[in-house]
């Protein structure tokens, strides 16, 4: 028997259909090993920045059964994902399961050719491959515990900051502060509707803007007093619209957000999918590059459906310096296969992503532009009225992307020196509006445009800011919260350089040049962390900051009338008097008075304290006057009602399995939490598992019920433990 070990159980079923009976096809369920939450034990600096894993927590029964299994293969082939993570989970199985020579092949497809060529070529894990991973790992520990502990102290107790993460977010906060300062500036739009021919009527607009109200009465009075325009001129503009190249990692994620409004991280979920059930080829790639047997379907598909005259063969030059990870931009493995997916979500992935490869090798679109425009008979008194029209000549890749070619219009069909009479004329005072924020999509193109992050980082490191509230949605706007505002100013002012554009560039550099085994792994580390050392305890000294800078004048502390300054509580600024702690007079930001905690006359169960009733982001609660030496939250009896299941507990015999909220949304735990520390994602439904007796919860609609342990089988319908032919 072979062994072949992917990291997916779903790639684990794909890849089983393609090899015969002498291979079985097992799943490590992604990460097996990783460092440990302590820091002290996570990396010896002295030794090298020698990492110690150790193994996941819930991994422990995948790694027995991987280390079983193999004891029993004659060979043994790691085909985790083609890229630096991939390669890394292929050195962490070797080294957990304890492996002697185990063969690394890669599949940039899953298709029945795909593998079985990759399987004809094996070779060993690429080190240098794995220890540019190992290094972005350890930087992002020491950058992040080293940076964090320090904001711990010195700004607030639970925030932290990372190696990429702090750079997104300070360009957030770079165009917040662009919008805060901007002036508008106020102009007018004029309008006039005509009359002409056969009684049909046309809006025509005054070519300028003026700034002034009076400009804006000058032209209004001369229009109005001339009833009678005529059309002065009439440009033609044939336009040809190249197609786009296809897609690469970050073009998916802003195209899939702007079109489908998926978000990053859902979009690259999706496309995994698709990926392992063998419809696209590897979707974390910064290369445009379509292979040659691709490009022969491609073409073949464009004749058989557009026809010959739609086919336009092109070669896309990348703009990065150094395109790396997977060899070919994403693509659909049969190009001929126009739907694929599971679900809807699915389905639509995969359509953008065929008619991007489609498109990118189809003809130009042809589209002519007309702009059409009128005066009074004075040429020259008053700016031209004018009308923009466009129609599409030949349509080109439009045909396959009908999304991109936007919307006809067709302007009336009139002649030069032509009279038109004016019926109404209206204007209309705006005013310049600032740079829009962020969307994801935006932020991504900013990301890969200052070379900030790489393929596989950049739904990461949106999701991190987003979980860590330093950035809430708007709409699709991405707005920085009071907490990421006070993080970002922070390292600003004191870690400017760390959180740069060419740091943080440089060091994407370096980590490629490991990879490409051009620099080594130890210096690289030492060259950043001698002078972040110093920094970090250069700066051990500075003033803890209490406050954010002083309030306005016009806000008096409501106590002692004294002047205020701005603070960062738990759920955003608020004013706290300038004499605290002698003095706990309190606003809120804006001004309006602060309710204080009400006592309630109850005793605290846990610590025998005074219960008060406080106000939070979700609402009014009752907690312990304690906090946060004791967590108390009492729960009225509704919500007690509301939040119970009915399920005991399978770890501890009077606890109670109850609905709870927490930052990352609704969880279920035992209603004995913090002691019993029993917890699972969905509601429970009280069954016990029949293969390994753990608590089931509810699934999908696919799935109606599974195991709460991520281990068993149960837990997936492909069978975590793995697939067997």
């Amino acid at each position: 028997m072979n062994l072949v070990i992917v990291e997916s159980p779903s790639k684990a079923k794909t890849i089983s259909k393609y090899l015969d009976n002498t291979y079985e096809v097992h799943a490590s369920v992604g990460h097996i090993r990783d460092l440990p939450k302590s820091n002290k034990k996570a990396i010896d600096i002295p030794a090298g920045f020698v990492p110690h894993y150790e193994i996941s927590k819930g991994k422990e029964k995948i790694v027995r059964e991987l280390k079983a299994i193999s004891k029993k293969a004659k060979e043994i082939i790691l085909a985790t994902d083609p890229d630096r993570e991939g390669e890394a989970i292929a050195w962490h199985i070797k080294e957990a399961c304890g492996l002697k020579n185990p063969k690394r092949v890669v599949f940039y497809e899953i298709t029945e050719s795909a593998v079985k060529e990759a399987m004809k070529n094996p070779r060993n894990i690429d080190e240098h491959l794995r220890r540019s991973q190992e290094a972005r790992r350890v930087l992002d520990r020491l950058v992040g515990y080293g940076l964090s502990g320090l904001i711990w102290k010195k700004l607030r107790y639970g925030l932290s900051a990372g190696r990429v993460q702090s750079p997104a977010l300070r360009i957030v906060m770079e165009r917040e502060r662009e919008i805060r300062i901007f002036v508008p500036q106020e102009y007018w739009v004029i309008s006039g509707t005509f009359k002409y021919k056969n009684g049909e009527e046309l809006t025509l607009i005054c070519d300028e803007e003026p700034k002034t109200e009076d400009e804006t009465n000058r032209i209004v009075e001369i229009a109005q007093k001339n009833k009678n325009w005529k059309i002065v001129s009439i440009k033609q503009t044939e336009v040809k619209r190249s197609p786009r190249p296809p897609f690469i990692t970050s073009t998916l994620e802003q195209t899939a957000s702007s079109r489908l409004g998926f978000s990053p991280s859902k979009t690259m979920v999706l496309a995994q999918k698709l990926y392992e059930a063998g419809y696209i080829s590897y979707m974390r790639t910064d290369s445009i590059t379509i292979g040659k047997e691709a490009l022969k379907q491609t073409y073949a598909e464009i004749e058989k459906v557009f026809g010959k005259e739609y086919l336009s063969p092109r070669t896309y030059a990348t703009k990065r310096k150094s395109a790396q990870e997977a060899h070919e931009a994403i693509r659909p493995t049969k190009i001929s296969k126009h739907e694929a997916g599971a679900n809807d979500e699915q389905k639509r992935l995969y359509q953008l992503i065929w008619r991007r490869t489609i498109a990118s090798q189809m003809t130009d679109a042809k589209t002519l532009r007309t702009k059409l425009s009128a005066n009074i008979e004075e040429e020259n008194v008053i700016p031209n009225f004018s009308i923009n029209g466009s129609v599409i000549l030949f349509p080109g890749w439009f045909s396959a992307d009908k999304e991109a070619r936007g919307e006809n219009k067709e302007i009336p069909d009139l002649n030069k020196g032509d009279v038109v009479n004016l019926l109404n004329i209206e204007s209309e005072q705006k005013e310049t509006l600032p740079p829009p924020r962020y969307t994801e999509a935006g932020l991504i193109k900013e990301l890969e445009k200052r070379e900030i992050g790489r393929p596989s980082t950049y739904a990461s490191i949106i999701r991190t800011i987003l979980e860590r509230e330093y950035v809430i949605k708007e709409g699709r706007a991405l707005v920085p919260t009071d907490t990421g505002e006070a993080v970002s100013n922070f390292l600003e002012k004191n870690f400017a350089k760390y959180i740069s554009d060419s740091f943080t560039a440089e060091m994407e550099n370096d980590l490629d040049e490991i990879a490409e085994g051009k620099k080594e792994y130890e210096k690289t580390l030492s060259n950043f962390y001698k002078p972040f050392l110093k920094e970090l305890k250069s700066k051990e000294n500075i003033e803890k900051i209490t406050n954010l800078g002083d309030a306005d004048k016009k806000f008096k502390c409501p106590t002692c009338k004294s002047s205020m300054v701005i603070k960062l509580g738990r759920t955003g600024k608020f004013l706290s008097c300038k004499k605290f702690p002698k003095c706990t007079g309190a606003l809120k930001i804006d001004g309006t008075e602060m309710e204080a905690p009400k006592e309630t006359g109850e005793t605290c169960p846990k610590c025998e304290g005074k219960l008060f009733e406080r106000e939070g982001r979700y609402g009014k609660f009752i907690a312990c006057g304690n906090y946060p030496k004791c967590k108390y939250v009492k729960q009225s009896e509704e919500e007690v009602a509301k939040a119970k299941t009915g399920v005991k507990c399978p770890k501890c015999s009077p606890g109670e399995i109850a609905e709870r909220r927490g930052r990352f949304g609704l969880f279920y735990s035992c209603s004995d939490y913090p002691n019993c520390k029993f917890i699972v994602k969905s509601r429970p439904t009280g069954n016990l598992c029949p293969l390994c007796k753990s608590l089931m919860m509810e699934g999908t609609k696919t799935i109606p019920e599974r195991c709460s342990d991520k281990t068993c089988p149960n837990h997936n319908p492909h069978k975590l433990a793995g697939n067997k032919r």
